[in-house]
């Protein structure tokens, strides 16, 4: 670091004084600097000045990059958290919650520089911290005003300051902050934010107090004295009174994950749809083929109590359940099915149920809905609400598929089932509707107060309580308020059109009391659509949402429609800039329950505090669960993920017991299929002392007598830091050891089972087993090429060798192995194929990347390799095109569409980049099935030529691939080891080498 002047030495010295009055408390900072992505070369320059300047000003500094410092406990302990250099996301969700917990607590934060460029997902952290990175051009000298020099950052300093920097441009800037330097955009090359440009600024914010500077890219301004002087005032603002009370902290902790179990209670499910709960009894619910089905708490087992006769096809068959509230009383349950028959009807029925027994006798039916029987969006789902209110979902009941993903409006005639004006936006229609009805004791029903529409309404249905849906689906109703919450299935437009409307979107959506959702006429944050005309295909203007009128032939209702309401949440294929936590892929939102302890007051097993008041939302297409916070006025706040670590597939229903469980049940990812991964689930949560977790590792585990093997059980975990005792067994059922990390030999050959038993302090314990094989040595394989290098060009020649070593069974070197007995392949892979396809018997250890984008995304929803799912096969779209044909396939992956596998639609994915997707169908197009001759293999010892790639337009890669699977050891079964080694051979990159060398 420079030598500062005297004048600087006396600054340092006001600053310290300045610093060490505000209190007398011991004073510690937490350095962060975990970064996601690029790491600043300034940041270990940057930690040397602050411990410097801690040193020199009494207050300790711990410097990190570990974010499980963000528990209360740890930053208890701290007077300011400084985020240095950090980039991108540095704390999860349960982090960040204490993070705010810290700072409403009345703690200090300072972010220097790229804090800015850090946790874009995060809204309170974007008001923290002040704005966010947009961009920066080269590092550069420019001039800098201080405008505010009252501050401890400031006070000392010029009013113009010259200096060296990256600069930083922002955007969301928070109009809350106090600015303390501008930058003079008139003095550097590449300013974006005008003539007022912030740099560096403080407010206070949510109980505590936030410094920002947007200095501090280059290690210089670690050893710059204006810059440390800046800094030092910055950390002593943040500082403040150095005090904490965590009864002002308003956020609640989030349980940790792992103080949540996810039990399996029944899978193989054909298309589960709704639960409920059967008092005193266990878990009823439907699979959409007819079957009624319950989960007995007594005996743990499911069986089915009824098989309805019905209508099952397009998205129709038995969709909803729901227990009637006083069941043990009246022993009623409803069901939503589609008639049997030719006749197109809904029903709503209500059904006895005694005894495990379904009385078919007893159905009175509530509702009939006629519906047009050709195609699409059933809703379908049941739900009681306070007062004994039973709510309906409808779907719109409109064939999508001719729109281009936008308004079904098409008004032509006989195009009814191509308009949503007839059902969703119809007063005089069922379709596209919640209901809300009170179920009598008779079998009919009584319209409730504050429904849309009052009865007698001409030309309107009174049973309509929400209309302008597409096809809502899972909806809850708040126990405590009434309020209603329903996920609603958006259309398929990849992006927006200015001539058509919006992208497809899917909606979380609220209603606080009766309303109108704007379909098919506004989507999301009332997004309008273009009033299109499909027998000229013009546009016209776009709806008012304040002024909607259904002027289409197919409406019998009123024509002036109530005004479009928002949506509580919206998003679509791509990254949402309001609601980042969603992510991307596919589109199809559910709304899970509101929790609140006080519906499951005999509860034994209650989920904790944090969840009291949220609603739970959750995405059938993603497989993901998130928690949203609501305020005071029930307004979205934030969403914080649940379980993201545990899978699920494809959650379609869920429900909190009356035991304070947590029931979810999952479709599975194959549609209209029975599937596997169709489960019922109890998620229980376990407040108290959790069971510890015990692993094994262990220096090897084959080799021949005698063998001794080093293990340790150093990485078994306990979530409550117990202390832990080991108890080992080696070679029988007898405790062999009690050490952490024993060693033991042994003498005779055999397979082994080595268990290891950890046991926590209250007793809890977890066994855990790993196999050994004793008696046999891992054979080795060599190969040795000359030239020795692994580049190709047309017609080169290799020679090469295998040499196999084993240690029972000898070596190829002197003949004791037989030479037969090694597999040896050269094998070509185009570019973009899988290895294994091409080496078969052999494991592959090159995976496409296209393959791991599909892993990653929501395809496995609709695809897989070789059976047919809600799309086609990968084989059979291999089959069906080729490469010639890969700019269509890429625009049909990112635009989305449908008609050439049926009147299935295929969703966009416009949050894919053209690379991205180019990867995707070059690895599909790979798939087509080599129905050549099987490959010859080659000797142990040869030579190579490599010319099959030549007169391709793309160079792929060769691979060298030799295994040997070894004798294992007499009288010991499965104690054969194998071994394999690969040279892989890639294409010169320069035209040095011609074919002239053919020979």
């Amino acid at each position: 670091m420079k030598i500062y002047s005297a004048k600087k030495r006396l600054i340092f010295l006001l600053a310290s004084f300045l610093i060490l009055s505000c209190s007398n408390k011991e004073e510690k900072i937490l350095v962060f600097s975990k970064t996601d992505g690029f790491r600043h070369n300034s940041i270990e320059s940057g930690i040397t000045a602050i411990k410097k300047l801690g040193k020199e000003n009494n207050f300790k500094v711990t410097a990190t990059e570990d974010a499980n410092h963000f528990v209360d406990d740890s930053l208890k302990q701290y007077s300011a958290v400084v985020f240095l250099n950090t980039t991108q996301n540095v704390l999860n969700s349960v982090q960040q919650a204490n993070f705010e917990r810290y700072i409403q607590a009345g703690g200090g934060f300072v972010g220097i520089h790229a804090a800015t460029d850090t946790e874009y997902e995060w809204p309170w952290y974007n008001k923290l911290v002040g704005a966010y990175f947009k961009g920066h051009p080269k590092v550069q000298e420019a001039k800098l005003n201080v405008i505010d020099k009252n501050h401890p950052a400031t006070e000392v300093l010029d009013s113009i300051w010259i200096k060296t920097d990256e600069w930083y441009n922002f955007k969301n800037i928070n109009p809350d902050i106090n600015v303390l330097i501008e930058l003079d955009e008139t003095s550097y090359k590449g300013g974006k934010n005008g003539k007022n440009h912030p740099i560096a600024w403080y407010h206070d914010y949510d109980g505590g107090r936030a410094f920002y500077t947007g200095l501090g890219h280059t290690k210089e301004t670690f050893e710059n004295p204006e810059f440390l002087v800046h800094l030092l005032g910055g950390i002593r603002y943040a500082i403040g009174e150095n005090s904490l009370n965590y009864k002002k902290a308003k956020t609640d902790r989030i349980p940790p994950e792992n103080r949540f179990v996810k039990q399996v209670l029944d899978f193989n499910l054909n298309e589960p749809m709704e639960l409920d709960e059967l008092p005193e009894k266990g878990i009823l619910f439907v699979e959409r083929r007819g079957a009624l089905k319950l989960f007995d708490f007594n005996t743990a087992q499911t069986k089915t109590i009824a098989q309805l006769d019905l209508f099952y096809g397009n998205e129709d068959g038995l969709l909803g359940l729901a227990v009637d509230p006083n069941y043990k009383r009246n022993n009623w349950i409803y069901l939503f099915y589609s008639a049997p028959g030719d006749a197109p009807l809904q029903y709503v029925s209500r059904f006895d149920l005694i005894d495990d027994t379904l009385d078919f006798d007893s159905e009175k039916i509530l509702l009939k809905i006629p519906t047009i029987r050709k195609c699409c969006h059933s809703g379908g789902a049941l739900e009681f609400g306070p007062d004994g209110n039973l709510f309906i979902t409808l779907g719109d009941n409109t064939n999508p598929f001719k729109s281009s993903g936008y308004a079904p409006i098409d008004e032509r005639e006989g195009r009814a089932l191509w308009d949503a004006q007839k059902s969703a936006a119809n007063t005089n229609d069922l379709r596209g509707k919640i209901l809300r009805i009170k179920p009598e004791d008779d079998g009919t029903y009584s319209i409730p107060k504050g429904n849309l529409f009052p009865e007698g309404t001409p030309n309107t249905r009174p049973e309509i309580y929400i209309m302008g849906c597409r096809n809502p689906f899972r909806p809850s109703i708040d126990s405590k308020t009434g309020y209603v919450y329903w996920g609603d299935v958006g259309p398929d437009a990849g992006k927006g059109n200015p001539n058509r409307g919006p992208k497809g979107m899917g909606e979380f959506n609220q209603a606080k009391q009766a309303g109108f959702w704007g379909w098919p006429y506004t989507r999301g944050n009332n997004q309008s659509y273009n009033d299109y005309n499909f027998a000229t295909q013009e546009s016209g203007a776009k709806f008012d949402p304040n002024n909607l009128i259904n002027n289409s032939p197919n409406n019998t209702g009123l024509k002036k429609l109530p005004a479009a309401q928002e949506s509580l949440i919206w998003y679509s294929y791509d990254k949402s800039e309001e609601f980042q936590w969603l992510g991307t892929g596919g589109v199809n939102p559910m709304a899970g329950p509101i929790f609140h302890a006080s519906d499951s007051p005999n509860a034994v097993n209650i989920f904790p505090k944090y969840f009291e008041d949220k609603l739970i939302v959750y995405e059938w297409m993603r497989d993901w669960i998130y928690v949203v916070t609501l305020d005071e006025n029930y307004n979205y706040v934030k969403a914080d993920p649940f379980m993201p670590s545990t899978e699920f597939s494809h959650p379609m229903d869920m429900i909190f017991g009356s035991d304070g469980n947590l029931y979810v049940l999952e479709y599975g990812q194959k549609w209209n299929s029975q599937n596997l991964d169709a489960r019922l689930n109890r998620i229980s949560y376990i407040k108290g002392n959790r069971k510890p977790i015990a692993k094994i590792t262990s220096d090897k585990n084959v080799g021949s007598t005698p063998l001794t093997v080093n293990f340790s059980g150093s990485e078994s975990l306990d979530y409550d830091n117990d202390h832990l005792s080991y108890e080992w067994s080696f070679t029988n059922d007898k405790v062999q050891s009690t050490q952490i990390n024993p060693s033991f030999t042994f003498n005779e050959p055999g397979t082994y089972s080595v268990q290891l038993k950890v046991i926590d302090k209250t007793g809890e314990s977890d066994t855990v087993n790993t196999k050994l094989i004793v008696g046999n040595d891992p054979p080795e394989l060599s190969i040795q090429i000359d030239p020795n290098d692994t580049t190709y060009w047309d017609y080169k020649k290799v020679n090469y060798t295998i040499n196999v070593k084993d240690n029972q069974d000898g070596s190829t070197q002197n003949g004791s192995i037989d030479p037969g007995k090694v597999k040896v392949t050269l094998d070509y892979i185009p570019e973009g194929n899988d290895l294994i396809k091409a080496t078969v018997g052999h494991q592959q250890n090159v995976e496409p990347e296209g393959k791991k984008l599909i892993e990653a995304s929501d395809c496995k929803a609709c695809h897989a390799t070789n059976i047919k799912v809600n799309g086609p096969s990968y084989i059979d779209i291999a089959n069906k095109y080729t490469s010639e044909d890969t700019a269509y396939l890429m625009s049909r992956i990112i635009k989305g569409g449908n008609g050439v596998w049926g009147e299935t639609m295929m969703a966009a994915h416009p949050q894919l980049t053209p690379d991205e997707v180019h990867e995707i169908v070059t690895y599909i197009l790979s798939l087509k099935p080599d129905n050549s001759e099987p490959k010859k293999l080659l000797p142990i010892k040869g030579t190579i030529q490599f010319k099959e790639h030549i007169n391709r337009e793309e160079k792929g890669i060769y691979v060298l691939m030799a295994s040997y699977l070894d004798g294992g050891n007499e009288g010991q079964p499965d104690s054969m080891l194998s071994v394999r080694e690969q040279v892989v051979f890639k294409a010169l990159k320069t035209e040095a080498k011609s074919t002239a060398n053919k020979k």
